[in-house]
């Protein structure tokens, strides 16, 4: 990859505080069947740059290879992904309306995706960044 960012990136805003949110745990899924599923946490800035494969405590100990460039590179058209966000974990437990945020976009083939979230604890919103 000629970029230090993967083709889909995020970054979450805490509105309540007026910084970036930091320490979010985010999970990415999406391509074909079967789908994928990546993570990552929020950088100081709030900024996931980069995925790894998710890896779940009841998997048989194979560790998944792929990167988000192999599973996009297989997409001939369109695919849907979904960002999970942790908000719940990030607010503490009862601090928040919404413990999970999902958001579900449409990827086509070769474009970046850049997915922003204005985040506080009894609302969000979300758009197309750049």
């Amino acid at each position: 990859m000629a970029s230090d960012k993967d083709p889909i990136t995020c970054h979450v805003l805490d509105t309540s505080i007026g910084k970036p949110a930091k320490g979010v745990r985010v999970k990415l899924e999406g391509g074909h069947a079967p789908l994928k599923t990546f993570e990552s946490q929020t950088d100081d800035d709030g900024r996931i740059k980069a995925w790894l494969p998710y890896s779940s405590v009841h998997s048989s100990g194979d560790v998944p290879t792929y990167t988000l460039d192999d599973v996009l590179s297989e997409v001939q058209d369109k695919s849907i992904w979904t960002l999970r966000f942790d908000t719940g974990n990030y607010f503490g437990e009862g601090k928040t309306f919404f413990p999970e945020v999902l958001v579900s976009f449409t990827v086509e083939k070769d474009q970046h995706y850049h997915v922003p979230l204005l985040l506080s604890p009894y609302s969000y919103s979300t758009y197309r960044g750049s």
